[in-house]
């Protein structure tokens, strides 16, 4: 991976406006681009959702980031890619369970996760260097050096690929970690409590 390919952080803060401050359990909440930078390059998997005729759109896509912007692409001329290009506004969210938190009370069961939502509005990536750029980044994020070794995108590819960029300004990245919080009364309860991985495979 070359320097350039490298998803760096910015040190300033992300921007909290009312929509997007965390109002319940406020303390599991950072406006810090450190963690929410973390994730984002953990996952690279995003709902992207937004307004679409009156009515809420949202769609999975794989998006990553390169340096304070994320990228997402889409087919050149469709549906969707017409309705970033019009500017419209975005929530795109990660999130990942970490663990299943299990206490002696239903009420109390819980999970350990990560979680970020951020607003934005995406741009239309027109110059050729930007597009190999991104490209190259998010190839090389998955392998180091991939991108030298596999053929370049060519005019035709180019031609059918719409790429966006979002600048990451706006957002709230929330967690939890830790076991259960169990009542006192339930304590004496001969049930086991404690935490389990996030395991899908098992169900």
């Amino acid at each position: 991976m070359t320097p350039e390919d490298k998803p760096q952080s910015s040190s300033s803060p992300l921007t909290c406006c009312p929509r997007s401050h965390v109002k319940r359990a406020p303390q599991r909440a950072s406006y810090e681009r450190e963690p929410a930078y973390a994730l984002i390059d953990r996952l690279k998997t995003a709902h992207v959702a937004f307004v679409e005729d009156g009515e809420p759109r949202i769609i999975p896509l794989t998006v990553w980031r390169l340096g304070d912007d994320l990228y997402l692409h889409t087919l050149n001329g469709g549906r969707l890619s017409q309705r970033l290009g019009s500017g419209v506004q975005l929530c795109i969210s990660f999130a990942v369970t970490n663990e299943w938190v299990m206490t002696k009370s239903a009420f109390h069961h819980s999970a350990n996760y990560e979680s970020l939502v951020l607003f934005g509005r995406a741009e239309r990536v027109i110059e050729e260097d930007e597009f190999d750029a991104a490209f190259r980044a998010v190839i090389n994020q998955l392998e180091p050096g991939r991108w030298e070794q596999v053929r370049a995108p060519n005019a035709k590819e180019r031609k059918a690929t719409a790429l966006f960029r979002v600048p990451i300004e706006e957002g709230a990245f929330k967690s939890r970690t830790g076991g259960p919080n169990d009542d006192p009364e339930d304590m004496d309860l001969p049930v086991w409590h404690g935490t389990l991985p996030a395991r899908w495979d098992l169900l």
